[in-house]
């Protein structure tokens, strides 16, 4: 039997989180249309997606079969007698799917956005949040745990 100190929780996480982000990007050229964060505490995680200059009304947030998907459009309008000579800025559609662990309370998803920052919380299942284990002693009108 191995015991290990790392949380199995954060560590399923992070191994989807990559594999989710590398679908995405390709490969990691670093999620130019949608750097997200992700915070893990002790009752949720929370995702931050940087989205300056997207309408609200443009995002469409989405959980399927344990898939969380992020979609936002930015356009940019640019008038007749405009010219662009340098564009760095991305435009279009972007999406993230980001798997989440069966440990995660699909359900009870909420969103928020402000000053170009949409933060996603998704709380963690009752069961799957740290708990104290209560330790018995021996005399104490309590059988011991037989070996």
């Amino acid at each position: 039997m191995l015991l290990t100190s790392i949380d199995p929780f954060v560590q399923e996480f992070e191994r989807q989180f990559d594999r989710a982000f590398r679908q995405v990007t390709g490969g990691g050229n670093g999620g130019a249309g949608m750097p997200m964060d992700g915070i893990r505490r002790a009752d949720d995680v929370v995702l931050r997606f940087d989205l300056p200059g997207v309408d609200p009304d443009s995002v469409e947030i989405t959980v399927d079969r344990g898939v969380l998907s992020v979609t936002a459009r930015r356009e940019e309008e640019i008038a007749e007698d405009e010219r662009p000579f340098v564009r760095e800025r991305v435009m279009g559609s972007f999406t993230r799917r980001v798997y989440l662990s069966e440990h995660l309370d699909a359900e009870a998803i909420e969103a928020a956005y402000d000053n170009g920052v949409l933060a996603v919380r998704i709380p963690v299942l009752e069961k799957a949040r740290p708990r104290k284990i209560a330790i018995r002693q021996n005399g104490r009108g309590r059988k011991a745990i037989k070996s």
